[in-house]
This record gives structure tokens, sequence and C-alpha cells, in this order.
């Protein structure tokens, strides 16, 4: 196996950004041992650090790596990295990508490396893997109403003063429950809050009407412990969701942000509080820095993108704040379909990053096949894999996976049906592409980064 090592470049997210590709591999990722809780990895690598695993550049196909194992393109990660970067950019879009699709910090800090403002997080316990690994501007698209997760945030605060957290409110309740724990931690920084405008009735979370959203931001300013920082929500929950619905459900959103600013709501004397001074006392209450607009799943950020660029002066600075994160794998399935680039295909394409290989395992019949990855291995929620290639099992040539296609999954076989014609056979490796990379990523704490001729080049940490 060829000894020089592989390229270092993933660690922490900090304020003070490395140029991309500077960042070092944080310890706790680069010392952790391959041993039998990782799936799909070399047994003789047994003892090894990932970083003296990825620094042999194994071959996937011949280096030892065992079946099933799910590789993710180097290629296709750095290029989906670039394009939404330059993409944000050019739409003047603040970008925090959704980290609850990987969870991983490895591709964290490449998402900041890339131009992220921050990371998205939905659960608290994803802002605490954040936290662990540095990260310091996270916004939490959920409204936070747990005590004891309001105890650990108001100390993170307290303990950071550059960690910066944002996150949602669509109850009067909800802003009373945060209030009360944050109290009670004895809170000295704010929190900043959101509030959250639902994408209408029957839809998920956020509330229901303006004169709603209205009631939540004055609870808002009544809290103490709280600070109006703007106004967000997710527009893929939209009913019936097309271009217009969803424009004219982004509009309501602006507008709202609009309302709030003529009626002073982010003035300091209505939505500002208290914070800790060098001293440790009190300071007075201090507007927001800017006004948050936020929105921008997977399937519509051109839609955001066009409607955010219509966003009228307000009486501070806009943080116009993206939150797609599928975008890093892409897939072969849901997302391929609805991805805004179909729409506008002159801003690039998104190149998908996963690839499942398995190996045929049984052979019954002319029109049947088996291999050995499943539910435990691929994601199955909204699409079964796509079978795509097949690596021969005795000569180690990959050709398409002409006539064969998955039609169904067990726990650990995956069924396959073939044609009269299919060149498939027991021992053969099958190549399948995946849907939906929120329930792939979950599957796999250890993933290898694989460029086109097969080499991996580093692994990919998870934390769910």
């Amino acid at each position: 196996m060829p000894a020089d090592r592989a390229t270092e470049h993933q660690g922490q997210g900090t304020d003070s950004l490395p140029e991309p590709g500077e960042r070092a591999l944080d310890p706790r990722l680069a010392n952790e041992l391959v041993d039998h809780r990782f799936k799909g990895l070399p047994p003789d690598a047994e003892g090894l650090t990932v970083a003296a695993l990825a620094g042999q550049r194994r071959s996937l196909f011949t280096g030892g790596f065992t079946t099933p194992v799910l590789a993710l393109s180097a290629e296709s990660v750095e290029h989906n990295l670039v394009l939404l970067e330059s993409y944000s950019a050019r739409h003047g879009l603040a970008f925090a990508p959704h980290g609850k699709t990987s969870m991983s910090p490895q591709l964290f800090a490449r998402q900041l490396d890339h131009g992220a403002w921050g990371i998205t997080a939905a659960v608290p316990h994803q802002v605490r893997v954040y936290r662990a690994f540095g990260i310091q501007r996270i916004f939490l698209a959920n409204e936070l109403v747990d005590a004891a997760a309001l105890r650990w945030l108001a100390g993170e605060l307290d303990r950071d003063p550059r960690f910066r957290f944002i996150c949602y409110a669509d109850s009067v309740r909800g802003v009373e429950l945060m209030d009360e724990a944050l109290r009670a931690a004895g809170a000295r920084r704010p929190v900043e809050v959101v509030v959250e405008l639902g994408a209408g009735e029957g839809a998920r979370t956020g509330a229901r009407t303006e004169a709603d959203c209205a009631a939540v931001a004055d609870a808002i300013a009544a809290a103490p412990t709280l600070r109006l920082a703007g106004v967000a929500g997710y527009e893929g929950e939209v009913p019936a969701a097309d271009g217009d619905t969803v424009r004219a459900w982004l509009r309501r959103l602006v507008a709202l942000a609009a309302d709030f600013d003529k009626a002073g709501r982010f003035d300091s004397g209505e939505a500002g509080t208290t914070g800790a001074s060098a001293e440790g006392t009190s300071d007075a209450k201090v507007a927001p820095p800017e006004i948050v607009i936020s929105a921008g799943g997977s399937a519509w950020f051109d839609a955001v993108a066009d409607v955010f660029a219509e966003i009228p002066p307000l009486s501070r600075p806009v943080l116009k704040l993206l939150r797609s994160g599928a975008y890093i794998s892409h897939d072969d399935g849901h997302y391929r379909h609805l991805t805004p680039f179909n729409r506008v295909p002159e801003e690039g394409a998104l190149q998908p990053a996963f690839r499942l290989w398995a190996q045929v395992v049984s052979r019954p019949s002319p029109a049947q096949a088996f291999v050995n990855a499943g539910k435990r291995d691929a994601a199955y929620d909204l699409d079964l894999p796509e079978a795509q290639v097949v690596r021969d099992g005795r000569t180690g040539e990959i050709r398409p996976a002409a006539g064969i296609a998955v039609t169904g999954l067990s726990d650990q076989h995956g069924w396959l049906t073939t044609a009269p014609d299919a060149d498939l056979e027991v021992g053969d490796w099958v190549g399948m592409g995946l849907s939906h990379p929120c329930t792939s990523f979950d599957k796999w704490q250890l993933i290898p980064l694989v460029e086109a001729d097969g080499t991996v080049t580093d692994l990919v940490r998870t934390f769910f």
C-alpha cells in the first residue's frame, strides 16, 4: 500500500476560519481507533487510527474493505461544496446548511471553509455535538423548550462570548417556558429568537397567522432572557407546493419582517434584553445587530433566492439565511428529482456522492439475485436503492448494471431482479445509488471518502 499520508484538511469551525483546505483533522477524530464498531472497514486495520488508515490510501476494492460498505465520492462532495458556496454568494445569501443531514464535524468544517455562516440544527443533542467541535454560529430550526437543554445553553453562552445561537419560537407558551428555564439557570446572555411563520393550515410547525406571530413577538419582547432577532420558516411544508405557492408564502415571511420592523419590534426597547458586561453585571437592553430572515430547504432554494432579492430596505441590515443541507451528498432519487437546479440549469448541477457497494451472495434463479445489504445499510424511506454498476468478482472490471433492479430490502439482504441477459454472479459487487441523504448518513458511523479510481483518502465520522 502507498505510505504517503492523505491531506488533513478537516477540523473545528470558528469565527476566525483558516483558508480552505488548511484545517487540521481534529485529533479526537484522527486518533480514533478502527475496530469492530465500524461497518465495512478492513479487518486487518484493527487497532490503526483513522488517520493512519486514511494515510495508507488503500483501494476500496482491493484494500480489505468488506461489504456492504458505503462510499462517499471525494470529487462530488467537493463539487457540491463549491457550487452552493458560489450560488449563495451570487444571490447575496448567508448560508447555514442543515447539519442533521450528515452529523459530521469533518463535513461541517469543510462547509465553513466554503463560506458557510454557521450550521443549522434540529434538536439539542445536535447543538451539543456542534459545540463539542467548535461551531461558533448555530441556528436551531425548532422551538427549544427543554429545561435541561436550556440550562446547558445558558452555561454555554456564558462560557463563550463568541458563540452565537438563534432558535425558533412559534407559541406564547413556548416563550414562557424558555424564559422560565433561562431565569432559573441564571442566564446572563440573551437567547436570540426568530418567530416561525407556519407554511399553512395542516403544515408542520409555525404560528399560523400574522396575528399569532405578533403575539409571539410581543411575548419575546416581554421576556428578559430573550431577544427578537427576526423571522423564519420552512417553505418545504407549503401545502401543494409549487413555484407560485412557495413564493407567495415567502413573500408573507418577508412582509412579516417588514411589519415587525415598522412597528419597532426590533428596537432595543421592545426586543432587547440584558447581557453580561466584562464585570459580570447586566448591560442595558440592546438592539440586535441585524434582522434575520431565514428559510430554505433543499427543494426550493431558488424561490428563496428570488424572493429574498426583493426584501425592501429595513431599519438595519438583513441576514438572509439559507439552510439547505442535503446538497453536500445530493442523491440518486428524491433530491435528484426535486433539486432547484433542474429549474435553473444555468446555475449548475449537483452531483450524487453516495454509492453503496454490496456483494452478490445468492443467485438462486436466472431472474433473481441477493446482495448482502439491506435496511440496516441503505436508505429506503423514500425510494429503494438504484443498481448502477457491477464490479466483476473475477476481473475487477466495472460495468453498467444492465438489466438489474433492486425490488426490495430485508434487514440484511437486497432483493434484485435480473433480466435474462443480465451479467451477474455470486461474488460480484453491485454499486447502488441511494435516495434521501438524511437517512443514508445515519446508518454509517465511519464512511470512506473515495476518489474516482477507488482510493480511500479519508474516513468521515458521523454522530447520530
